[in-house]
């Protein structure tokens, strides 16, 4: 008898221990990941500020809105509608070594598109207004399986201030960027592709 209840006093105490790890972070990513949440459930219309492709660009002429839709203590889904298409959602996640930024792409019946889920980690602290994701391995090796192997330098940048939101990749060669006015929140568009409300 004394054995069972030391043995149920030992389990016991060992579950008020027991716990999940806490998901650590530092001051200026915590920042960043709170300036961009405090816009949670509103959306901007944007404009491509800078765009060094050669050719005609898919975004000319299109309505371009970035809604900050679903936002919890770990994630952040922000959809970015490019006219009618709504098959992209930037996805910013701590992961307890920084953030990671990821591009999920879908079709319009819901499913992944084969080119979904690239991005990057940060490797620095930035700065709670900046934050900079260099392509992660997943992605070079997608880059590079599709034949486009010059995208493996990518590196994504946000950038959270005030009144501007800033969507940036840049590369060797290549930059392009889109600017959202957050002083002018307008209607949320309709669920990106592949989500509900």
């Amino acid at each position: 008898m004394k054995l069972l209840t030391a043995a149920t006093l030992l389990l016991a105490s060992t579950a008020v221990f027991a716990r999940p790890a806490p998901l650590v972070s530092i001051p200026s990513h915590d920042g960043f990941f709170d300036n961009i949440a405090a816009h949670c459930g509103k959306a901007y219309e944007g404009k491509v500020t800078v765009d060094n492709a050669a050719g005609p660009s898919s975004f000319a002429g299109k309505k371009l809105v970035m809604h900050v839709r679903r936002c919890n203590e770990r994630e952040l889904q922000v959809p970015f509608h490019v006219g009618e298409d709504a098959s992209r959602t930037w996805i910013i996640t701590k992961t307890g070594s920084g953030l990671s930024l990821k591009h999920d792409h879908r079709h319009k019946d819901g499913t992944d598109d084969v080119s979904t889920m690239y991005g990057g980690h940060t490797v620095d602290a930035g700065f709670e207004s900046v934050q900079s994701f260099p392509a992660d391995q997943y992605s070079k090796e997608l880059f590079v399986n599709q034949g486009i192997p010059q995208s493996m330098g990518n590196t994504w940048q946000m950038y959270i201030y005030p009144e501007k939101f800033t969507y940036r990749l840049i590369r060797q060669g290549r930059e392009f960027r889109v600017d959202f006015d957050l002083t002018k929140p307008i209607t949320p568009p309709a669920s990106p592709w592949g989500y509900k409300d």
